[in-house]
């Protein structure tokens, strides 16, 4: 793993205690080993940061290992674009597996399982079409009914099961399902499938194989043929935990010698265990949709533009907006580990996002909207070189030079010409300060032929410079300025939550989240930065004072052409709307 040392101490919680335990009762000899074991069908969101932390957390502070397994089960959802984007993703969150591996690593021993059902007689193949299996199925009332096939005999269970591994039958002819209780509560376990016929090309087997196995079967079985002794999943697989221990009792693969030389093949050295599952809240947070079906209908609806959109729920979109790795450990850690679900404020991630920039960011001057001031009492063609510190808590962060001219760039709404109760910015014949300059009054005002203001004319008070006598003197407000003949003309994206409200997928006004994007979330404005800034590098952070966070674009920004997206602003604007 990296960055460790950016990394929170671990917080105590039931998971915690339940690894403590188990390695003070000698449990597995002691040995911790967690897998994080994601679907390629999509690119993983920063519910999937909690996961993470939570798998390789556990394992590294316990000095134990992770497997990154990718559930590749599905070959019509997966694509190798999401394999790729999934491992970047983990690294740069800050961890590094141990092991790389996919559910098809083990086709063969998943079959060999599926085998070992039919001939301990608690699988059984069924011809029931999906329609009447649902039928068949029952209700959370009603118990379900057997299948007609259900009692087929061991041999001819074997004959038709090893002539749809031959490609024999259509697709969705015919099924493997585990033979348990068509009346038990719990509907997972009334007779599941554990294998369906899919004529789908994979990523990793080709066309060697034309069945599948399902989730819940080749879930438990990876576990245990990869020696995973702690299984972290979320709050929904707790109704399949007795379908994924009924699964391990019957295989027995610690105990059964026939796997060896499979797993073997596999590249499995070790022996088979028999995992825990365990069970957590995921991770939700408002003015957000985690949902894959719904980023990836964003997606191809054109709504978002494309997976690493800043506005993007998604850890490539978080991580171009400028959310930082350290900060998003952070967050899930103060989050903690529970069984109760809640919806945790976005802000608060926001809040961690700060704290770790306000740390580390170097501070830069920009304007965002520029109205144009001119000094009038200094000469034409007037420049200085001044010395600004980088940073004003860590002098380690060294200087930079500031050039300082008779004509600057200042935001707009640092002006006002009839200005509102408590402003304490420029207003005609007022003063203000120009940070790190004196104070300036306004004498005029300029206007165009449509009554917009377009420039203001001041003048400096040179006794109010740094070293004057009049240094001290007091005003009320400080603004940031741009040297207007030395400002490099940038490209800087405005981006604010995706969804207009807390809870997008609610739906009891009729609407569905589509309804609610916010089209008020991009907003791209061509800024002024100071010179220094030419020297970005994409994925470099910077605060712009008075205005927020920014980074450089990791796909766009350019030296001669600057992208910088806002990462967040310098304070909670939707706490300061709240109010």
């Amino acid at each position: 793993m990296t960055d460790a040392a950016t990394t929170p101490p671990a917080a105590s919680n039931f998971i915690r205690q339940i690894v403590l335990a188990d390695r003070a009762a000698g449990k597995h000899g002691g040995r911790v080993k967690t897998r994080f074991p994601p679907e390629p069908n999509g690119y993983l969101h920063l519910g999937h940061a909690k996961a993470i932390c939570l798998d390789f957390g556990i394992a590294r502070e316990f000095g134990g290992t992770t497997a990154l397994r990718f559930d590749d089960t599905n070959p019509a959802k997966e694509d190798l674009e999401y394999v790729e984007a999934i491992k970047n993703d983990v690294h740069w969150l800050g961890f590094e597996w141990d092991e790389l591996r996919h559910s098809s690593d083990y086709f063969e021993i998943l079959y060999l399982g599926a085998e070992k059902l039919i001939q301990l007689g608690k699988a059984f193949v069924c011809d029931l079409s999906a329609e009447d299996v649902r039928a068949y199925r029952g209700t959370l009332t009603e118990p379900g009914r057997n299948s007609p096939y259900r009692e087929r005999s061991i041999e001819e269970n074997l004959d038709l099961f090893r002539r749809m591994r031959a490609g024999e039958f259509a697709d969705g002819a015919r099924t493997l399902r585990a033979k348990i209780d068509m009346a038990a509560g719990n509907i997972n376990m009334r007779d599941p499938a554990i294998y369906r016929i899919r004529r789908l090309t994979h990523q990793n087997t080709g066309d060697a194989w034309c069945i599948y196995p399902m989730y819940d079967y080749a879930h438990p079985v990876s576990d245990a043929v990869e020696g995973i002794t702690h299984s972290f999943c979320t709050l929904e697989f707790e109704d399949h935990r007795p379908l994924y221990d009924w699964f391990l009792d019957q295989l027995d693969l610690p105990g059964d010698a026939a796997f060896v030389e499979p797993m073997r093949r596999a590249g499995l050295a070790g022996e088979a265990s028999r995992p825990q599952q365990i069970e957590f809240a995921r991770g939700n947070l408002d003015y957000t949709v985690m949902s894959k079906r719904k980023l990836i209908a964003l997606v191809n609806d054109g709504l978002v533009d494309g997976w690493d959109d800043p506005r993007m729920p998604t850890l490539a979109g978080a991580r171009r907006r400028g959310f930082t790795p350290a900060a998003l450990r952070t967050f899930w850690e103060r989050a903690g580990v529970t069984k109760q679900n809640s919806v945790i404020e976005f802000s608060v991630l926001e809040a961690c996002v700060r704290e770790d920039l306000d740390a580390s960011a170097p501070r830069r001057m920009a304007v965002l909207d520029p109205l144009k001031l001119v000094i009038t009492n200094l000469p034409e063609g007037h420049e200085e070189r001044l010395a600004f510190a980088n940073h004003p808590k860590n002098a380690e962060l060294g200087t930079r030079e500031v050039p300082f001219s008779r004509e600057l760039w200042i935001e707009r709404e640092d002006f006002a010409e009839v200005p509102p109760k408590g402003f304490h910015r420029l207003v005609p014949g007022g003063e203000v300060r120009l940070r790190g300059i004196g104070i300036v009054r306004c004498e005029e005002v300029v206007k165009d032929a449509h009554g917009a203001v377009t420039e203001l004319r001041c003048t400096l008070d040179a006794d109010t410079r740094q070293g004057q006598p009049g240094a001290d003197r007091k005003v009320k407000g400080t603004i940031h300025w741009v040297s207007a003949p030395h400002a490099l003309a940038a490209e800087v994206r405005l981006y604010d939550r995706l969804f207009t409200v807390a809870d997008p997928d609610d739906g009891s006004d009729g609407k569905t989240y589509a309804d609610h994007l916010n089209r008020d979330s991009k907003r791209i404005v061509r800024a002024w930065l100071e010179p220094a800034l030419a020297a970005l590098r994409p994925e470099q952070h910077v605060q712009f004072e008075r205005l927020g966070y920014f980074v450089a674009d990791r796909h766009d920004h350019r030296a001669e052409a600057p992208v910088l997206n806002r990462t967040v602003t310098l304070r909670d604007s939707y706490a300061k709307a709240a109010r």
